[in-house]
């Protein structure tokens, strides 16, 4: 096994931690260790429910990241460190690039004008009433599941060219986990809460604020596949989801 050696201050004080402290080695594990860290926590905890279930995801992607670079490299604390810190990353990223696609695909306005402001409100009201944003037609609350905002938001964060992280470990999301579908869901809702006073405001994407709001769109995301069982609708959604993201 390699131990990883890390770059310290002229006076052999520690600092805080950046990849370019760590040795080259390490430093393409942790490149790798980081992008796989980033599919897992979307795929299997995208607000995990304490730091024991983010270690043991750092853990298997730096495992994985080995075993793919074909070295054996020791995990240390500072680069558990540097991986947990993808999980506000992704989060934020994710935040960022659906923010102006949720606001062009329902027509938010940034204006002063009392007329806008209103429509803005009511519109941001009427999309949360029973998370109708979530239908392919939220006026008539047709196709649930199926509204293209999602397949948009999935294709530019995670497919958005050929060295994308859903393209390159793309195994993590073929088909795409109900918990990628829970996840975007909840950004959406999030921005759309961010209209609810009619002008645009900034809400924090975090665990302590959605992480309620993610647990509620995966539970009836699972009460929709219990319910459709026989036809495997939500199945197919999944699928579809996945087929047309790697068709870009």
């Amino acid at each position: 096994m390699v131990l990883p050696k890390i770059k310290k201050n002229s006076d052999g004080s520690r600092h805080r931690m950046k990849v370019s402290d760590f040795d080259d080695v390490s430093k393409e594990i942790l490149g790798t260790a980081a992008c796989i860290f980033r599919c897992l926590i979307v795929s299997q905890a995208p607000f995990p429910e304490n730091i024991a279930v983010k270690m043991q995801l750092a853990k298997a992607a730096w495992h994985e990241a080995c075993q793919i670079k074909g070295i054996n490299v020791k995990l240390t604390p500072s680069g558990v460190k540097m991986l947990l810190t993808r999980t506000s990353q992704v989060h934020g990223e994710l935040k960022m690039k659906m923010c102006s696609l949720t606001a062009s695909f329902f027509g938010f306005q940034l204006s002063n004008s009392n007329d806008v402001i209103r429509q803005n409100r009511d519109l941001a009201e009427s999309l949360k009433d029973s998370s109708v944003f979530a239908f392919k037609d939220w006026k008539s609350k047709k196709g649930i599941y199926k509204t293209e905002l999602l397949q948009l938001g999935i294709n530019i964060m995670w497919f958005a060219n050929r060295h994308d992280e859903g393209v390159i470990h793309h195994k993590y999301f073929n088909p795409m986990p109900v918990e990628v579908i829970a996840l975007v869901l909840t950004t959406i809702e999030c921005c759309i809460n961010e209209w609810l006073q009619g002008l645009k405001e900034d809400i924090k994407f975090t665990s302590a604020t959605y992480g309620t709001v993610y647990h509620g769109h995966f539970c009836s995301l699972q009460r929709f596949n219990e319910r459709t069982a026989p036809y495997k609708l939500l199945d197919k959604i999944r699928v579809n989801l996945h087929d047309v993201a790697r068709c870009i």
